[in-house]
């Protein structure tokens, strides 16, 4: 089976892209139905900061199209705290406040921790537990991004797999990367683009991560993909949107090769 790769960024309300990535003249309102018009996945990060009404969500999911997702960066409440297993209320109070009336644009939860948050097995196997499958009779699936050296550890790993849960994949010259398997999706991060270049990142480390993502989607020996998320999350962000309309293209050149080869 075939996974889906879908690029985006973080957020759609940023005034540099007016006259860059969104037509000159587009009205504010009109905004995210452009941005998800083209590009296939936007991290919702308001939701890191405050709670939303149920209306909210389903205002933004009635201005996107079919087959686009949304990803929710979890509140700020549940992850930066000393002790994670006394998250529940605030992990609780999260999910209530109106995700699923994104419906079927629902796309993972990413609960991000700081960077000086360092990993305790205990307490992290307590937070993970916390986490449900389903809300509303929807499918959750959840990502966690880690910080700290000291999660690059076996036994992290081994939690998150046991959980279902991704790890983040980071693209950062300031955060570890860990690169493993632990749910049927990888979402990755990348956050070392330049506002000075027209496509945000080098031409080349698109093409690595372009190689990179396909070989996570696409089967291989093993006969199944899983689906991939990639976001351009840097401070500028001037050029986030023409990097993940780049990478979706150098994407489909590969795919079209791919095929073009098994024909033969």
């Amino acid at each position: 089976m075939t996974g889906v790769i879908r690029t985006g960024v973080g957020g759609w309300i940023h005034p540099p892209w007016r006259d860059v990535f969104f037509p000159t003249g587009l009205r504010q309102a009109d905004e995210l139905a452009y941005a998800s018009r083209n590009l296939g996945v936007i991290e919702i990060n308001v939701t890191y900061h405050g709670f939303q009404k149920p209306e909210t969500f389903a205002r933004w999911a009635a201005q996107t199209p079919e087959d686009f997702l949304f990803t929710v960066k979890a509140s700020r409440l549940c992850t930066n705290r000393r002790s994670l297993a006394d998250a529940g209320e605030w992990v609780t109070r999260f999910l209530g406040q109106g995700l699923t009336r994104l419906g079927d644009r629902l796309g993972p939860i990413l609960w991000q921790f700081m960077p000086n948050k360092t990993f305790d097995a205990t307490d992290f196997a307590a937070f993970l537990a916390m986490l449900p499958t389903t809300l509303d009779g929807q499918t959750l699936r959840h990502c966690v991004e880690v910080r700290h050296a000291s999660f690059a550890d076996p036994a992290f790993v081994d939690l998150c797999a046991a959980h279902g849960v991704a790890i983040c994949l980071v693209d950062s010259p300031d955060y570890p990367m860990i690169d493993a398997v632990t749910a049927d999706f990888t979402y990755a991060r990348l956050m070392r683009g330049e506002d000075d270049i027209d496509t945000g990142y080098p031409a080349d480390q698109l093409d690595i991560w372009a190689r990179r993502l396909g070989a996570c989607a696409w089967p291989g020996v093993a006969g199944r993909g899983r689906d991939v998320l990639a976001l351009f999350i840097n401070t500028g962000k001037l050029r986030a949107p023409a990097a993940a309309c780049v990478l979706a293209a150098r994407l489909e050149t590969l795919a079209a090769s791919k095929t073009l080869a098994a024909t033969r």
